[in-house]
């Protein structure tokens, strides 16, 4: 929900243009509607006359909103995108509007689409709007960090575009995953107690509350340990060693910027904790790792395997 410079970093290194911005603040517009958009908009997604319009000229706000449509298989309808659609990569030839919490008006008007694809989070409001008053249909699309978030997307997308039983097969997918990973932390029997960290500008962050990392690690039965704020917020060096995390999480695009894991692992702070005495740093893709979209089964899988890979370690 919120992770503008998180994103940013991530869009800057794979070469994305005008990348997104400093993730801390929400814009004032969203933080002021936080509190009251989770019902009503996915009301307003479901009342939304771009419900069963079988659209075939699109334009996507939002990275998990394109996966969405890329696992619906239809990228092909898809005219133009936001910065923060990255995967899969063929969107990245596409017309960029802008980021999706603030896109360009006039750029999404001219590629002429039937249908806006639009994260419950994208605007600002009045330029919503705008599309609305040009004529331009506009979907609400649910795109928090939970299950249910995630199935009404789908639903929703799926049934504006025609698509509503690959929208089912998804998410009946989706949450075969979801359950083979709850069994699989069951029967670990251990919970692990992880640190997720960034650091693409060479300042630690920390994943807490409302992330999409934090619903990955509950879903795989670890227990975050950054519980003092929201979203990813700057993490001093003694207090990642205050909290001795048992396993650390962190993606490719931090490495570089410290000199690879070696040195990400020798970091002050990192080098006293736990994790890094016992190697058990777990390097998970960017992306997935920031994203709660239909990917999340390769999420799930990739931690499942850092958790079995550290403690298989262990056992020898």
């Amino acid at each position: 929900m919120r992770r503008r410079s998180f994103l940013g970093s991530v869009a800057g290194a794979v070469g994305t243009a005008g990348a997104l911005s400093a993730l801390p603040a929400l814009p004032a517009w969203a933080q002021q509607g936080r509190d009251q958009q989770g019902a009503a908009q996915r009301g307003d997604a479901r009342r939304s006359d771009a419900r069963r319009i079988d659209a075939r000229r699109i334009v996507s706000l939002g990275g998990s909103v394109t996966e969405i449509v890329e696992a619906l298989q239809a990228t092909d309808r898809l005219v133009g995108v936001d910065s923060s659609s990255l995967y899969p990569a063929s969107v990245r030839q596409l017309p960029q509007v802008g980021y999706y919490r603030n896109f360009g008006v006039e750029g999404i008007a001219s590629l002429r689409p039937e249908l806006v694809l639009a994260s419950e989070h994208a605007g600002p409001p009045q330029s919503i709007e705008q599309l609305r008053k040009l004529g331009i249909r506009v979907l609400s699309v649910p795109s928090n960090p939970t299950l249910a978030s995630l199935h009404q997307g789908i639903e929703a997308v799926a049934a504006a575009l025609g698509l509503d039983e690959r929208g089912r097969a998804l998410i009946r997918n989706i949450d075969n995953e979801v359950a083979q990973a709850r069994r699989a932390a069951a029967e670990r029997g251990t919970t692990p107690r992880v640190l997720v960290l960034s650091s693409h500008t060479g300042r630690l962050q920390a994943a807490g509350r409302e992330t999409a990392a934090d619903a990955l690690l509950a879903l795989v039965g670890a227990q975050n340990l950054f519980t003092s704020g929201s979203s990813y917020k700057p993490i001093a060096t003694e207090a990642v060693a205050a909290l001795a995390p048992d396993f650390i999480i962190t993606s490719p695009l931090s490495l570089p910027a410290n000199g690879g894991l070696a040195a990400f692992a020798a970091q002050p702070g990192i080098s006293a904790t736990p994790a890094a005495r016992a190697k058990r740093i777990i390097v998970v893709d960017d992306l997935l790792l920031l994203g709660f979209g239909p990917r999340i089964a390769q999420a799930l899988r990739q931690l499942q395997a850092g958790f079995a890979e550290h403690e298989t370690s262990q056992a020898r």
